[in-house]
């Protein structure tokens, strides 16, 4: 049995919770999401709890029980406060902006790029070299993100490009001199 879907889930005052057999519906000061979790495991509300459990000892369902539990984790947490992604982009001339809900990367192309921002994203830009992208759903903060690094992956010579707030990059030596 899983160990994360083993834990019960504490639901805060500000959130409320419905429960429609595998449909999972959080509503919380920030919105609301909306999940239908797989077949094999079952969700019941105990008091301000959330608990989990497989529905049989197949392993799909064993699988499922802790990939789900972290699904309606992340959706009480998200409408409670939010996720956020924050990039770096390093290297010379390499800037964005917002440009109403849509951003605008030079990364070195002849064109900028465009990222436009879906429902429940923001971007916001500070000093034009750091993005902040936001949101309620954690899978789609992480998407956008990761979407905005494919821009400009950081190459690993001189370590230019978009990165991860924190992330390292391997360094390589370059050419040496000819002898």
């Amino acid at each position: 049995m899983s160990r994360i879907g083993k834990a019960p889930i504490p639901i805060p005052e500000k959130v409320t919770v419905s429960l429609n057999g595998l449909s999972v519906t959080v509503k919380g000061p920030k919105g609301e999401l909306k999940r239908t979790l797989p077949e094999g495991v079952s969700i019941d509300q105990v008091e301000n709890t959330i608990v989990l459990s497989p529905t049989s000892s197949k392993r799909t369902s064993r699988e499922r029980h802790g990939l789900c539990r972290a699904l309606v984790n992340n959706m009480i947490v998200g409408v409670e406060s939010g996720f956020s992604k924050s990039l770096e982009i390093i290297g010379v001339g390499s800037r964005a902006q917002v440009k109403g809900t849509t951003l605008v990367v030079s990364a070195g192309y002849s064109h900028p790029i465009e990222v436009a921002a879906p429902n429940g994203i923001t971007f916001k830009v500070e000093n034009n070299t750091k993005v902040t992208v936001s949101g309620i759903d954690k899978e789609l903060v992480g998407n956008e993100a990761a979407k905005i690094r494919s821009i400009r992956p950081p190459e690993p010579y001189k370590g230019k490009g978009i990165r991860y707030e924190g992330e390292w990059i391997l360094r390589k030596a370059g050419k040496s001199g000819k002898k």
